[in-house]
């Protein structure tokens, strides 16, 4: 047989052309491969012809055959992806893959990190020492494991927790420790609160149906494991309140309520309701009842009304004014040497309702006369209150001094010097009461100290011209907080008021960085100059 011209071909070499046929019912991928979707099962044809065969769910053997096609040029990536709609980048990874490993690739199992630390052996040698009584601590000590370890094994259940083993039982045969229960969030316990039968958060029927009846005084308090309960953190403040006695006295003092809320959630409610900043009983209705009380060990708190009829009952015989007066005794005995200096201050609570005419008295943070009440408070050289006189009509500081807060002073006061103590010494006093300038009397100051042998100092009103630069000197004083501060003081007697009714005081003088001099004038003379700045200047 004779060649053509420029055919380097040899004979029998010539390749034959492959029909492009499709079976009927295919999905055609190239011009020779096409695939047929059956009875769960992926067949592919190669003409009228099957080649391969694997199941739907079958993904490693799909990822083998279209990349060995790919790779065999026998389609392209872009008639897979349109074929089977696949993304793209999943059949690169699949061609990359047999590329690489070939087809036991798409079949090997993917190399895993193994529990190399809790290991059986470790687990079960851990869970048997857990059942002898070992705490976590011991049990990683001894099989030389970290301890988060160990705590992290109990977590996901891989371990129990459980006490003491009994004589003659085995760590097998010891029954599991109860779980405690599952911490609910604001989103079930929402649900929940909304379904109860006899109310918005009334889960509790049975011991309110005894409380109706009276059969239970007060509902237990018991407390739920919750997560994201609103103002949950006030919680860590009320052991503080405790302290300061909150619980103290309420029994001896206050009416004791009955029913479902007894007298001691109406207290814990008040606190929680000042540590939240809700400053009055309407303003509690806004807030959601279950989450509430469940700080305070309750299925829910008290309506406004249900609160008001307790606040009512509280109040008879004057129960709230005895407690705080005794509470008030509690904190000046608990610290005498502090007592011994007391600051009066003036506050104004304004008035906004219009079921009481109440007088107007000056406001100066707001530099109006408004309707309201003025309370005088008592506090400590810390700042720590002791009491507070309300006054709905005021005459002023020094009738407010005189009628109320000198009198109980004078009884509650502890440390006070015997009548032979003050009489050795003639320039000794009692205590000291130290006010602003609205209590500048110089009538006042003989009246205390020749009735009572109270000392007074505040601010001197009419100070006169300014004293020469030359008498001031710079002197460091400790405040009664513990700061050391460096003023310029000068000291002078002087005599304030008339020829009648006037007296020798101690006059001293602060010199500030602009020039100006600030007077204070003291009736305690057995102090210093230096006691006397510190305890006016640091109100």
């Amino acid at each position: 047989m004779s060649k053509s011209p420029g055919t380097h071909q040899e004979e029998g070499t010539i390749p034959q052309a492959l029909l492009p046929l499709i079976a009927e019912g295919a999905t055609r991928i190239s011009d020779l491969i096409s695939v047929v979707r059956e009875n769960g099962q992926w067949t592919y044809f190669c003409g009228a012809q099957p080649v391969f065969q694997h199941a739907e769910n079958d993904r490693p053997s799909f990822q083998m055959f279209t990349a060995q096609l790919i790779c065999q040029a026998v389609c392209r990536q872009v008639d897979i992806v349109r074929a089977f709609g696949v993304s793209k980048n999943s059949v690169i990874r699949s061609v990359d893959k047999y590329r690489a490993g070939g087809v036991k690739a798409f079949y090997t199992s993917r190399a895993t990190r193994g529990a190399s630390v809790m290991t059986p052996e470790v687990t079960a040698q851990a869970q048997q020492l857990l059942g002898a009584g070992w705490s976590p601590r011991e049990v990683a000590e001894h099989l030389h494991l970290k301890l988060d370890t160990v705590r992290k094994a109990i977590q996901q259940g891989r371990l129990t927790k459980t006490g003491p083993l009994e004589p003659g039982m085995s760590a097998s045969e010891k029954a599991p420790a109860p779980q405690p229960p599952a911490a609910t969030d604001k989103s079930t316990r929402a649900v929940l609160d909304a379904a109860a039968e006899m109310g918005t958060a009334c889960t509790r029927p049975d011991e309110r149906v005894l409380a109706a009846f009276g059969l239970l005084d007060g509902a237990p308090t018991r407390f739920e494991t919750c997560r994201d309960v609103s103002f949950g953190g006030v919680l860590c403040a009320l052991p503080a309140l405790a302290a300061n006695g909150l619980f103290r006295h309420i029994h001896d003092c206050l009416v004791q309520v009955r029913g479902y809320y007894s007298t001691l959630h109406v207290i814990v409610l008040l606190a929680h309701m000042a540590l939240c900043r809700i400053k009055a009983v309407e303003q509690l209705q806004y807030q959601p009842p279950g989450e509430f009380g469940k700080l305070m060990g309750l299925d829910r708190v008290p309506e406004v009304r249900c609160l008001r009829r307790k606040l009512a009952a509280l109040s008879l015989d004057d129960g709230p004014q005895k407690w705080a007066g005794l509470l008030s005794r509690d904190w000046l005995e608990a610290a005498p040497e502090l007592a011994g200096v007391l600051y009066v201050d003036g506050h104004v609570r304004l008035y906004h309702g219009s079921q009481t005419a109440l007088p107007k008295r000056y406001v100066s943070r707001q530099r109006l006369c408004l309707r309201g009440t003025t309370g005088y408070w008592v506090n400590d050289v810390l700042g720590q209150p002791y009491f507070a006189v309300d006054r709905p009509i005021d005459h002023g500081l020094l009738e407010a001094l005189r009628s109320d807060i000198v009198p109980r002073l004078l009884a509650d006061v502890p440390g006070q010097p015997t009548a032979e103590e003050l009489q050795a010494d003639r320039y000794r006093a009692r205590f000291v009461i130290v006010f602003d300038r609205e209590g500048y009397s110089p009538e006042f100051f003989k009246e205390m100290w020749r009735t009572h042998r109270i000392a007074c100092i505040t601010y001197h009103k009419y100070p006169g011209d300014d004293w020469p630069v030359e008498e001031f000197a710079e002197v460091e004083t400790m405040l009664p907080n513990g700061e050391v501060v460096s003023i310029k003081l000068a000291e002078r007697g002087t005599w304030i008021g008339n020829r009648k009714s006037g007296l020798w005081v101690r006059e001293v003088r602060k010199l500030t960085t602009s020039g100006h001099q600030v007077s204070l004038i003291s009736t305690a003379f057995s102090g210093s100059p230096l006691q006397d700045s510190a305890r006016l200047f640091s109100r």
